[in-house]
Formats: structure tokens, sequence, C-alpha cells
């Protein structure tokens, strides 16, 4: 039997989701029956270079690791250093696409084409709302902040996880139940319902965040840790907005996120993902993220970005 593989996954919906259909496919016609899994956030990349030394392990919905014996990703930035991108190729164990709106149909169609995988029917609902999700393509954001499909319950309970463990076990369930079954799971619904309530607090917190603001772009510090945040509070109150910069508290410290209006998409050209790699973070034209190294770098950084931002959009 093979040794044990680590799977890790961006700690998000659709990281998720990847992980566990990679799991899934890598148990079914890969040998791969000693299975694990871990969510990583970009804290991981200040030490990306010594990462999983001495060990299996595979990458899903993250930055380009090239000692990873699996790998897939659909984010234009995953490449750290130029290094990096040489050194990719793809191949039976590694697929990059950036068109793709989220990772899990890049594993699925990559298992179906190089190792002859037939997904099972349940993954087919679980790729369509990752590319909802993750690519911000709800019809509202009523949708996006009320809604409850099973996916969007999911989806909300993670705003509200106990820990880092609950990730894990909700991939140990997205690979073996439908989302119904598992927006069913009594610690899931209970994690949504605490989510229900948190968001009606933070929709009615969220105007006293404002740091400043012009006509289109806010910069919010979203620091409290009473207040849980809410990604699309923002463009629901101020539908106006074309861009959000953010501050935001997690386990792994402060968090800086860029995102655009998915209701109200500016046509300037900027590529969100691509600014926050000049950081050490990354994502897609309409989000990015980063963890600076402490409190007052983030909110320098913050100030930076929200700036540049107001700045590239004056005439």
């Amino acid at each position: 039997m093979k040794p044990m593989l680590e799977i890790y996954y961006h700690r998000d919906f659709d990281g998720m989701a990847a992980a566990a259909i990679l799991a899934e496919a890598l148990d079914a016609v890969r040998g791969e029956k000693e299975l694990d899994w871990h969510g990583v956030n970009f804290d991981r990349t200040l030490e990306w270079e010594t990462f999983g030394i001495g060990r299996r392990f595979a990458v899903v919905d993250f930055h380009f690791h090239p000692h990873a014996e699996y790998w897939f990703d659909h984010h234009p930035t995953t490449f750290l250093k130029p290094e990096h991108e040489a050194l990719y190729q793809p191949g039976p164990t590694r697929r990059f696409d950036p068109a793709s709106p989220s990772c899990p149909p890049i594993i699925v169609a990559h298992a179906r084409e190089e190792w002859g995988w037939e997904p099972p029917a349940r993954f087919e609902e679980l790729v369509r709302w990752s590319n909802i999700i993750d690519a911000a393509r709800f019809h509202s954001a009523e949708q996006a902040l009320f809604g409850t499909d099973p996916a969007l319950r999911i989806m909300r309970a993670l705003t509200c996880a106990p820990d880092f463990a609950f990730h894990d076990r909700v991939v140990a369930l997205m690979r073996r139940q439908d989302l119904v079954q598992v927006a069913l799971d009594e610690e899931v619904d209970r994690c949504f319902r605490r989510a229900e309530r948190n968001r009606d607090r933070a929709l009615e917190a969220f105007p006293g965040t404002l740091v400043e603001r012009t006509a289109d772009t806010m910069l919010a510090d979203l620091r409290s840790r009473k207040i849980r945040r809410e990604r699309f509070a923002a463009f629901y109150l101020y539908p106006e907005l074309h861009y959000l910069v953010s501050l935001l508290p997690t386990r792994a410290g402060v968090h800086i996120t860029v995102s655009s209006n998915p209701w109200n998409r500016p046509d300037d050209g900027l590529h969100l993902g691509e600014i926050l790699k000049e950081y050490g973070g990354g994502g897609h034209q309409g989000v990015g993220g980063v963890n600076p190294p402490d409190d007052a770098t983030a909110e320098r950084w913050a100030r930076e970005l929200y700036e540049r931002i107001v700045a590239a959009r004056t005439p």
C-alpha cells in the first residue's frame, strides 16, 4: 500500500469540493487508499519553499507547488515565482486552467480524460454550485445573502466554522454524500443557523465599519471579532459600489480582501488578483486576497490598495 497522501485545499467551498472530488478519484482509480486532507490559506505561502518536505502531498485550488504529486488550480496568480511557472508542465497528475470558474470541473475533466474515472452523479451538483459560488455567479446579492439552497446553506455555514477541523469534516461529507445530505448534517445545520443570525447582525453593523469611500470604492475595517464578516454586505447595502477593500479577522491573522461588485462590474480592466500577487497573495480579476504578517502591515497595505484603486479610477 502507498504511504499516506495529504491533500491540501484552499479553505473555501470550491477548494473543499475539489479536495473531496480528488480524494474520491484517487481512491477509485489511482490506488491511493491512505488519504487525509487539510485546509490552507495565503499565510502558508510564507513557508512555501519548505512546505511539505518529506511528505507525499497534493495541492488543489491553491498556488502551484513544484513538489506536489498532484496539483490542480484555476487561479491566474497561481505561480508565486517565475521559476515555478517554468517548472510547470501539464501531465497525468497536474492541470491548470485559469479560464475555469472553479477548481472541481478541472479535476473531473482531468480524471475522466487521463485516468478513465467516471465520477458519481452526486458530483454534478457539487461542480455546478462550485462554479456559481467561486465565480460569484449568483442571480443577485439577495440570493448570495439569503439563499437557502443546500449548497448556499453549506457556504454560509463555513462562515461560522468553530475550527479548521470543521472544514476537513465537511470535505469528508462532500466526498460521500450529496449536497442535501451535507446541508442536513447536524453540525453543518447548526453552523448555518448561527451564520444566519450573524448575517443579520453583520448587515446592521456594516455601516459602522466604513473607514473611507469615494462614489464607487470603499475601504472597510471588519476586524471586530464580535461581528462575522459578510462577503457581499457592502454590495447589498451600497449597490452603486464597484470596489471594496476590507480588513478581516481570521485564525491566521488579519486578511485583506479586495473585490469588485458582481452585480455592478467595473469595466476599467483592473486585475485584482494580479495586484494582490504583488503583496504575496493572489486571486482572480474580480477578487484577490492576502494575509499580511501583522496588523500594522495589514492597515498600511489596505490603505495603499484602496488608494491605488481610487487613483486608477480617477480620470
